[in-house]
């Protein structure tokens, strides 16, 4: 066994290294040990019960997470066998201005043009290329796109509403919270210049319709 496993991982480590990492995980040996196997230093040090232990841990961890294999793996998830429902997703963030650049913004002064505009664009356009930048998203066929962006004296900021909707096999949510962080984004882009302290807060999803899920909202 000894010279199976030096081809394989290379030369076993020396015997008082081993033995001193053995020491200190003796307890643990002992119970992960079937009883009377006689292992020597190298078959120790490898601890293949470990590796075991962790990969069953991992299956366990993993129920219920579809983009994850039975191995652990990232995979994307086979939608085919779903039914087309009409879906709707609602998302919404923040963009905290400040009251110097929330004022610049609010009378069109900002070097790079209108804001808010911009902005809409912007996020519908993210929307539509969610699965560009999230590997395991599904290239979903939108039937509609919304982005509102609406001022707000109070805290000085820019609440965001994004909906995105399609008839489908899988939801849109995704596609909804893209559209607002690329609208807010797309904001501290636009004004990153007259300050650095602008903050895009909250992205969330709001609610959703369709799907064997159901209807789910925030409120």
């Amino acid at each position: 066994m000894n010279k199976e496993m030096e081809s394989v991982f290379g030369e076993c480590p020396p015997s008082e290294l081993a033995d001193s990492i053995n020491s200190n995980h003796a307890a643990g040996e002992s119970r992960l040990k079937p009883h009377g196997l006689a292992s020597s230093n190298c078959e120790n040090f490898s601890r293949p019960q470990e590796s075991q232990f962790a990969y069953q841990k991992l299956n366990h961890n993993a129920v219920g997470l579809t983009h994850i294999g039975s191995a652990g793996e990232a995979q994307m998830v086979d939608v085919s066998p779903k039914e087309n429902t009409k879906r709707i997703a609602i998302a919404s963030c923040k963009v905290i201005l400040g009251k110097k650049v929330y004022d610049m913004v609010l009378a069109n002064q900002m070097a790079k043009g209108d804001v808010l505009t911009v902005a809409k664009i912007a996020g519908i356009n993210g929307a539509k290329h969610t699965s560009n930048f999230i590997p395991l998203c599904h290239n979903i066929m939108l039937t509609h796109v919304r982005v509102d962006l609406v001022m707000n004296q109070e805290d000085h900021s820019v609440k965001i509403e994004g909906e995105a909707a399609s008839s489908g096999k899988t939801g849109v949510e995704m596609e909804a919270m893209m559209a607002v962080t690329v609208a807010g984004l797309t904001v501290y882009d636009m004004c990153k210049a007259a300050s650095k302290e602008i903050q895009m807060t909250d992205v969330r999803l709001e609610r959703k319709s369709g799907g064997k899920s159901g209807d789910w909202s925030r409120v």
